[in-house]
């Protein structure tokens, strides 16, 4: 079965920072087609705006970031709709994207998605668990 990811905003951000650490291996592992990564417009625009706002990119830099993330994943619809993340409902968008992909992880350094461990059948784990099981699959 092949294993299909959504990389949270957070990972997103570590991934382009450093090239050498498991947020980087994810992402690769997707660009590769070890996994199969799932996004939605709402993940990839507080990407944009993380990126423009925090880390002062340009326009260009962000949408050039942007549109590497979309050229390797799978974009999905999201509604809204789901509420399952009670300490922060930003992240309810992340639940939401993996569970409309039909996601079996989500991958994230956020701690209120990480507390929740698993929802439904999708798992939710670090970076580095991720590249851990990768390894020992």
């Amino acid at each position: 079965m092949p294993y299909i990811v959504v990389f949270d905003t957070n990972i997103l951000i570590s991934a382009l920072f450093s090239t050498n650490g498991n947020p980087f291996r994810c992402l690769a592992s997707a660009k590769i087609g070890q996994i199969e990564s799932v996004t939605c417009q709402e993940i990839l625009d507080e990407f944009a705006e993380k990126l423009l706002v925090k880390f002062k990119f340009t326009e260009e830099m962000a949408q050039s970031a942007v549109t590497e993330i979309k050229d390797i994943s799978r974009l999905v619809e999201i509604f809204g709709a789901l509420q399952a993340v009670p300490d922060d409902p930003d992240d309810d968008m992340v639940v939401e994207c993996a569970v409309v992909g039909n996601a079996t992880h989500i991958i994230t350094g956020d701690k209120h998605l990480l507390r929740l461990k698993r929802h439904q059948s999708i798992v939710i784990a670090k970076a580095t668990e991720f590249v851990d099981f990768l390894a020992s699959t």
